[in-house]
């Protein structure tokens, strides 16, 4: 009976699901290559780990330190802004960097791939906690599930840099054997975790087609500080905008885009929401969603048409919003509507 490592098998399961959503197109590019990062990552720490192959244990370094920077520029891409900038080529310079410590200084190699994957890591769980869980780019449909997964690929990244951290103390202990049953429960697990939840098209990157053709201009620059925040006037235009147009029926909508055509900046709109109604953004829309909803299934359409028209995605993101606002699923609040009727 053959027998393969944890590690291989990762590797095997990430390689099909970026085939799969190469064909598919399931996915962004930056994701798809950090699902595809992940898949080499786990094969190299295969063949290095559990078959020997000692050429490699030099590559491993530089092939792993890809997967930090790649979460990152896609983070930034995802949750920050719409598309990937030049500047970002700069964090993808992170494999260059660990070529020449590998051949130079290799004794900085822990250091270095531990700084990145927990630097990184950090860094993304801080860009989350000041932006309060609102991505920009991110579908307002999908509610706090974007954030969620980012939070988790940080922790990821940082659990990673344990592992290594583990194994050196391991090796300085003569437990030569640690190493394979490390990488198998840390570094294996936090590969699948990051692979598998780039896939999730909740964190895609929202389609934007109008953004260079949004009908309102932005409104001119002030002198004004941050603090001074023109609440009221910021909820009397959103308002009018909403249900003027209907925005809430755009499953691609953003706080961006929100933003754009308002004239205000992104943070203003997103503060004079939470100040107003007591929600971040996206509950905000969302409940318009609903109210939607509400009224087609009271007029007899079923759950599924339903959904699609009232500019949510995917039914377990319509269903737990829902739940959220009404106290009950879209099924039960047909079943007790048709009771009345």
């Amino acid at each position: 009976m053959i027998a393969l490592p944890v590690s291989l098998i990762v590797a095997l399961l990430l390689g099909f699901l970026f085939f799969r959503s190469v064909l598919f197109a399931k996915t962004t590019h930056l994701l798809g290559a950090l699902l595809l990062a992940c898949a080499v990552q786990s094969v190299v720490v295969s063949l290095v780990h559990y078959y020997g192959v000692a050429e490699l244990r030099l590559v491993q370094p530089i092939t792993a330190s890809v997967i930090p920077a790649l979460a990152w520029v896609a983070f930034l891409e995802g949750g920050v802004r719409p598309r990937f900038q030049t500047s970002d080529i700069w964090h993808l310079a992170a494999p260059i960097i660990m070529v020449a410590v590998v051949l130079v200084v290799p004794i900085l190699i822990d250091a270095l791939l531990g700084g990145l994957f927990v630097g990184y890591g950090l860094a993304i769980l801080l860009a989350l906690h000041r932006q309060g869980n609102e991505l920009a780019h991110t579908r307002l449909a999908s509610g706090p599930v974007p954030a969620l997964i980012w939070r988790v690929i940080a922790i990821a990244l940082i659990v990673s840099a344990a592992s290594d951290a583990l194994i050196s103390v391991a090796l300085q202990l003569g437990a030569q054997q640690a190493p394979g049953i490390i990488l198998s429960i840390f570094s294996s697990l936090a590969l699948l975790a990051i692979g598998f939840l780039a896939l999730s098209p909740d964190i895609a990157l929202a389609r934007d087609d109008d953004e260079a053709t949004e009908a309102a201009a932005p409104k001119p620059e002030t002198s004004k500080p941050e603090t001074e925040i023109p609440v009221a006037d910021i909820m009397a235009e959103l308002e009018e905008l909403v249900a003027r147009e209907k925005l809430y029926l755009d499953p691609d909508l953003t706080l961006a885009r929100i933003a754009r055509r308002l004239g205000y900046p992104l943070k203003q709109v997103s503060t004079a929401i939470n100040a107003v109604t007591g929600e971040n953004v996206s509950r905000y829309i969302n409940k318009y969603r609903i109210d939607h909803a509400c009224r087609a299934l009271d007029a007899g359409e079923n759950v599924t048409n339903t959904m699609l028209a009232s500019g949510f995605n995917t039914k377990s993101n319509f269903n737990r919003e829902f739940l959220r606002i009404t106290g009950k699923t879209p099924s039960q609040w047909q079943q007790q509507n048709s009771t009345v009727r």
